[in-house]
């Protein structure tokens, strides 16, 4: 293969520069890596060697541009590597991840660049520049620093050594995870034995047995968290029992795919090079450049939160025990796999609701037009078109391109919504190609989830929880659209991460919207309306279980805080028993309730980016519950509404302080009595 025969060397021709992925094959990826970082260097020594004393124009620009060629590959290919990982593919990320950690390192830990951010840093107040390229210097200079680019040569050799091991390790995590998920995936002989569930379900479970070869049977796979939206359907208490012992031993089993190991040496190193870089823990090195500044604040929030949560969890347990002992002939004690089934049962009770009988008003792609694109249509002026003649990396990924109001051209939107063998589990955003106005790019972005896809000619019916989950990422992925900077530092999502949850969860608040719910809730049969009295009665229970959902959410959230604040010297020999004392320390230690995630399958710390920011989903939403009460005082889903927090927030990606563009937005800084009252805490 020569270098003119690989697509990744030059830039795509197609529209919005999207990755010819009809042209890329695994075997272009390595080697355009390696070209992209040798490009990366070279840009960087021709900044480093400028014997002029610092500008803005010959350091902070030229560094902006450099390492176009290295985001165009590592776009395209952790793109694939997330929702398409082929066993080829993963080889190839596990020998890319020590390189890509240590070229990382020799870009933010280089002296001589540190030396020209930071003497431009020094000179700010004397710099005519305008706020977004001196947000620029600032943001280069504090996050150069974080990372260690002020230390002497021998604790910048160890920390690149413990930056390399820290990728190996994650890349591996997430690789047992995945295998471990697909091998634990539950198989049923007979429907019999998934009573309860709808036919759609069904289809889509004999679909995954057939697709490994078990003709006739049903194979139930696994999320990524600890429940699963079957447990509240099922009427086998023996197949629920299953799915949640399977789901609770991913990456634990003592096998190849076993993660504790894995995940102590992770925490051991983060710990270490905290300490390198001046921090007593990896939670403390983490939150200090996040807007919470600190573990001591994350905590008073999670232990602020944490007792009423608790205390309405138990309530909501005396009640399913209550609802057992009357019903079941021999009644037994409610136990974790038992809890959504009954909590149905509680729900029809008190609000004549089945959650699950109300899917045939959710069919997918009614969703995703009318409910989705809908309200964004309706709040922002985009509208969105099928692109079919673009090939997006995957047969199921759909691409869409969007539209400004008046017809501009604003970027792609892709659409990855069925699980697979090759998926990591759970839902996500991410950049394809970020918009910059100083390289010309325009956003290209791409969300996925994990919905079983049912037989040929069924219809995918979503449960209410999906339904949130794609307007959820949908928000992400509105962030990512919607962002107008210069700089591709500040492109779309990038802010802190403690932020970054921010507008996908205000996104949430379209799906019980009244005009947006006539407008896709249809039953895909009759195009009936969902009832307007169902409707109500949704939206009464909008603080029903939140104990549960709370306390499970809250629990996670600190046992990564816990991992995350270990020293050098806290030493953890049995994973299970460090979990069980950490959620004892915030009385979250309920067995009915186990937390969102388990160490082992906790992706989202152990190989995703929010270690130690697991707590940003809770963080975020205190700014996403004021958020929906300034709407609502304002009169909701108008175009008014739209472009002020497009402009002032979605708009500004990175540009900005988070906390001064929601300053800018609200006219003041965000309440917690909105969330206490959302969450049933107040």
């Amino acid at each position: 293969m020569t270098d003119v025969a690989n697509p990744l060397l030059t830039p795509s021709v197609l529209p919005y520069a999207l990755p010819d992925y009809s042209a890329i094959r695994p075997e272009h990826y390595l080697p355009a890596f390696r070209a992209a970082f040798d490009e990366h260097l070279a840009e960087i020594s021709a900044i480093t060697q400028v014997r002029s004393m610092p500008s803005f124009q010959n350091t902070m620009v030229p560094l902006e541009q450099a390492g176009a060629m290295l985001e165009r590959v590592a776009h395209a290919f952790y793109t694939v590597s997330s929702a398409d990982a082929t066993a080829e593919i993963q080889a190839i990320d596990e020998e890319l991840a020590p390189l890509m950690a240590a070229h990382e390192d020799a870009i933010r830990l280089d002296a001589q660049l540190y030396w020209r951010v930071k003497t431009l840093h020094e000179q700010l107040d004397d710099l005519e520049l305008d706020s977004e390229s001196r947000y620029l210097v600032e943001r280069h200079f504090r996050e150069m620093t974080h990372a260690g680019a002020g230390l002497d040569d021998a604790a910048k050799s160890t920390l690149t050594a413990l930056n390399q091991q820290l990728s190996t390790l994650t890349t591996t995590f997430e690789k047992n995870l995945l295998a471990d998920t697909n091998d634990l995936a539950v198989f049923f002989e007979t429907a019999e034995e998934l009573d309860g569930l709808a036919s759609g379900e069904l289809s889509a479970a004999a679909r995954a047995a057939a697709d490994r070869g078990h003709e006739g049977g049903f194979l139930i796979t696994l999320p990524l968290f600890t429940g699963h939206p079957y447990l509240s359907s099922l009427t086998n208490r023996e197949s629920r029992r299953r799915i949640m012992a399977a789901s609770r031993m991913r990456a634990a089993r003592g096998n190849d795919n076993d993660n504790r190991a894995v995940l102590t040496e992770i925490v051991a190193l983060r710990a270490e090079r905290a300490a390198l870089l001046g921090y007593s823990s990896h939670a403390a090195y983490v939150t200090a450049d996040e807007t919470a500044g600190s573990p001591d604040a994350v905590s008073d929030l999670l232990h602020r939160l944490a007792p009423a949560a608790a205390s309405n969890a138990r309530e909501e347990q005396a009640e399913l025990q209550g609802i057992i002992d009357e019903t079941e002939g021999q009644p037994f004690a409610l136990e974790a796999h038992d809890w959504a089934f009954y909590t149905e049962k509680v729900r029809a009770a008190k609000y004549d609701i089945d959650t699950a009988a109300l899917r045939p008003w959710f069919e997918a792609e009614r969703v995703l037009q009318d409910g989705v694109f809908h309200a964004a249509t309706q709040l922002y002026g985009v509208t969105f078109s099928e692109r079919n003649d673009l090939v997006a990396y995957h047969p199921g990924a759909r691409v869409f391109e969007v539209f400004n109001p008046g017809g501009s051209p604003l970027g792609l939107y892709v659409l990855d919504l069925y699980t697979r063998d090759t998926k990591r589990g759970g839902a996500w955003m991410n950049p394809i190609v970020s918009q910059s106005a100083l390289r010309g790019t325009a956003p290209v972005v791409v969300n996925n989830l994990n919905v079983a896809q049912p037989g040929e000619g069924q219809p995918t019916l979503l449960t209410l929880d999906e339904v949130t989950t794609l307007f959820h990422e949908f928000g992400h992925a509105l962030h990512g659209l919607f962002a107008t900077v210069n700089y591709p530092h500040f492109a779309g999502t990038n802010v802190f991460r403690d932020f970054v949850e921010f507008p996908s969860q205000v996104n949430e608040m379209w799906i019980l919207w009244p005009e947006v719910l006539d407008n896709y809730a249809r039953h895909y049969e009759t195009g009936e309306p969902l009832d307007a009295a169902i409707v109500e009665r949704l939206r009464a229970t909008e603080t029903f279980n939140q104990g549960h959902d709370t306390s499970e959410y809250l629990a996670a959230a600190w046992l990564d805080q816990a991992w995350h604040r270990l020293g050098t010297q806290d030493a953890v020999t049995d994973v299970a028993a460090f979990e069980a004392e950490a959620l004892g320390e915030i009385g979250l230690d309920n067995p009915a309730v186990p937390t969102r995630y388990s160490s082992t399958y906790f992706a989202h710390v152990f190989s995703g980016g929010y270690s130690a920011g697991y707590y940003s989903y809770i963080w975020s939403e205190v700014l996403d519950a004021d958020t929906v009460e300034w709407f609502r005082e304002n009169g909701g889903l108008t175009r008014e509404n739209g472009d002020r927090f497009r402009a002032r927030l979605l708009g500004v990606g990175g540009s900005k302080d988070p906390l001064g563009a929601y300053r800018d937005f609200r006219g003041r800084d965000a309440e917690i009595a909105p969330l206490l009252k959302r969450r049933g805490l107040g």
